[in-house]
């Protein structure tokens, strides 16, 4: 089968007798595959195969495997992984990345560090039990525009969130701000980011014990601690802001207002 699918793939470049030849199958048998009527594998692998092309395009050719798996199942096909990969592999449909790096946890201050009290548990009950936050950047022919929020690991939305142009402990304290007054969590909700200097200094400490929050912080230079707000912002990018390039910081700001309320 796959010595006849290739002498296909290749029948104008190549005379088919020597392919035949070189192969060791027959020109009969070769006549005989291509008369033969498709298997209903083969007919669902087309129809699995348009589905994919479909979410590739919405997706604006961001979708690897795992989230096309995931779209493609919620579309009501049972589809696996493995299929998914293949037919996306041999039609040569792969994610697009590109992206700029940008350094934004500052851990080398004297601030206090606290402990790691999630320990990577991202499930919660309920709402307003456990919090996430974290910065991340965006590129734009402005320059670099920081943007700070405050994920509830219960819903996995965004409750808080604010941009800026600097990178400074006020952005993650407006991130908290709007989720506190969106929120009202209770005490004891656990607040977990990263021990950068944004979160660790006095001011935004003295916010989090006014309203209650038991801190949590991952552990120096480990971005798995955080993963949760670090899959947020891959997927934002991903889906959104590498898909083009951004003129203004105003720009992107509303772009992301948008998305995130959606």
């Amino acid at each position: 089968m796959m010595r006849f699918a290739f002498i296909d793939a290749w029948r104008k470049t190549f005379p088919i007798h020597r392919m035949c030849k070189v192969l060791r199958v027959t020109s009969r048998g070769y006549r005989s595959w291509r008369c033969r009527p498709m298997s209903q594998r083969q007919r669902d692998d087309m129809v699995l195969l348009a589905h994919i092309r479909e979410q590739h395009k919405l997706s604006l050719c961001s979708y690897g495997r795992p989230r096309m798996t995931e779209e493609l199942q919620e579309l009501g096909l049972k589809v696996s992984h493995r299929r998914v990969g293949r037919l996306m592999r041999q039609n040569g449909i792969e994610a697009v990345r590109t992206r700029k790096y940008k350094v934004t946890t500052d851990s080398n201050h004297a601030f206090a560090i606290a402990p790691n009290l999630l320990d990577r548990d991202f499930c919660a009950t309920a709402p307003n039990l456990k919090w996430a936050g974290d910065i991340t950047y965006i590129w734009t022919s402005e320059g670099w525009l920081y943007f700070a929020v405050i994920l509830d690991l219960y819903s996995r939305r965004v409750i808080g969130w604010a941009v800026s142009n600097r990178m400074k402990r006020d952005l993650a304290i407006r991130a908290l701000d709007v989720a506190v007054a969106l929120c009202q969590p209770p005490k004891g909700c656990i607040h977990h980011t990263d021990r950068g200097s944004q979160y660790c200094s006095h001011d935004y400490q003295k916010r989090l014990k006014k309203h209650g929050f038991l801190v949590s912080m991952s552990g120096k230079g480990n971005c798995y601690d955080n993963a949760a707000v670090e899959t947020f912002f891959k997927t934002l990018k991903a889906e959104l802001i590498w898909r083009k390039t951004w003129q203004t910081r105003r720009k992107i700001g509303c772009v992301n207002e948008i998305s995130i309320r959606n």
